[in-house]
């Protein structure tokens, strides 16, 4: 009897995280010893969990595998020197980092708004990549502000001091995508420190590939 209420509990629990519609099956954890991560998107409270749907294929959107190169082509392993390349679970731990109050990291989200629009990682900051991109009509101005009010970086006389600056963790839509790339190598042009930045390559493409939940901006 004891043993039926610890079974009953536990498809009850699994229920509760299943998203709508989805089919019972095998629990779909992160790691073997976590389940789930709560951070905090535009002020809530968003779970970041794996699809418990068993039989779930990727998200439509992230299905094409032939995408016209150039623009789209595969990106290199290591961006550039003094650059962190990380992956998901390294992702998530700077997501809960940045929501339980960590001042000092920012997770940004490079991609333009209609990308966006469809999904990002919960706790993101939109930059589009065009907004610190002076070929694309960002002014010294605009480019500061961001400078400032995002990363934490002072500006005087249009020098930046970088002292404070936060850990950017950037992301994009995956290994073929060059939008968080190109944020990546203004903010080195413009004296960020390279070490102060993390690059998460496989971005939304490997993200919807593992299931990963997604939220709105």
């Amino acid at each position: 009897m004891k043993n039926l209420k610890i079974i009953t509990s536990a498809m009850l629990g699994l229920a509760l995280v299943l998203p709508m519609g989805a089919q019972a099956g095998d629990p779909v954890g992160i790691t073997p010893d976590l389940m789930s991560v709560t951070v905090n998107h535009n002020g809530a409270a968003t779970e970041i969990i794996r699809n418990q749907d068993n039989a779930n294929t990727v998200n439509p959107a992230f299905g094409k595998t032939s995408r016209k190169c150039p623009p789209f082509c595969i990106q290199p392993a290591v961006l550039a020197p003094g650059v962190e390349t990380i992956a998901e679970r390294e992702m998530i731990h700077y997501a809960k980092m940045m929501s339980d109050g960590d001042s000092s990291i920012v997770v940004v989200d490079s991609r333009t708004p209609n990308w966006v629009a469809k999904g990002t990682i919960p706790s993101a900051i939109n930059v589009p990549w065009t907004k610190l991109n002076p070929a694309k009509g960002a002014t010294p101005i605009e480019i500061a502000e961001i400078m400032q009010e995002v990363f934490n970086v002072k500006e005087s006389e249009g020098l930046f001091d970088f002292t404070d600056a936060k850990t950017a963790v950037m992301f994009c839509n995956g290994m073929w995508c060059g939008q968080s790339p190109n944020n990546i190598k203004n903010l080195l042009k413009f004296g960020y420190p390279s070490h102060k930045i993390k690059w998460y390559r496989g971005g939304m493409q490997d993200w919807e590939i593992l299931g990963l939940s997604t939220a709105k901006p």
